[in-house]
C-alpha cells in the first residue's frame, strides 16, 4: 500500500469512498435518518471538489485503486478520515494512521484533534486519542452524535 498525496481529477473517487464508508461503515452505529444526511447521494459535487483542495487530503492506494483518505491541517485538525465501505480491518486506516502522526511529527505539531463519528472512536482511541467532548451535531436538520478527540503528541 502507497500513502500519498491526493491529485486533482480523484475528486469523484474520493466522493465514492466518502459515501460508501459513511453508509457502510458507520451502518451500524446510526439509522437510514442519520447517514442519508450525512453522505445523501445528491452531493454537490462542486462543492466537494471545492473541499477537497481545502483539506489536500493523503490517499491510500492499493494496486491503483485508493482505498481511503484522510487530511492532517496545519493544526493538527483531522477533518476527514473515510475507509471505503467494505474495506475496515484491513490494515487502510491503520497505515493512514501512521501517516499522519508521522506527518505531524515531522511539522512539530503537538497535537492532533478530530471529530469523530460513533464508528470511529474505537479506531481513533487505539491510537492514542481521548475523548474530550461528546457531542450532538445537525448535519441537513438531523441529529448525530459524535466526539471531539485529542491526542498529545508532545508533552
Amino acid at each position: 500500500m502507497v500513502i500519498r498525496k491526493y491529485r486533482k481529477g480523484e475528486e469523484l473517487e474520493l466522493m465514492e469512498i466518502f459515501i460508501s464508508s459513511v453508509h457502510k461503515n458507520a451502518k451500524p452505529y446510526y439509522n437510514e435518518k442519520q447517514l442519508v444526511a450525512w453522505a445523501p447521494s445528491d452531493m454537490d459535487f462542486d462543492l466537494w471538489v471545492t473541499r477537497i483542495g481545502g483539506i489536500n487530503p493523503f490517499v491510500a492506494i492499493d494496486n491503483g485503486v485508493i482505498l481511503g483518505y484522510a487530511d492532517l491541517q496545519d493544526n493538527g485538525y483531522i477533518d476527514h478520515f473515510f475507509v471505503r465501505g467494505g474495506q475496515s480491518n484491513k490494515g487502510i486506516g491503520k497505515a493512514l494512521m501512521t501517516h499522519i502522526i508521522h506527518q505531524a511529527q515531522i511539522r512539530g505539531i503537538p497535537e492532533l484533534t478530530s471529530d469523530v463519528s460513533l464508528a470511529a472512536e474505537g479506531f481513533f482511541e487505539k491510537f492514542g486519542f481521548c475523548i474530550i467532548k461528546k457531542k450532538r451535531v445537525l448535519i441537513r436538520g438531523v441529529e448525530l452524535h459524535n466526539a471531539l478527540m485529542r491526542r498529545q503528541l508532545v508533552d
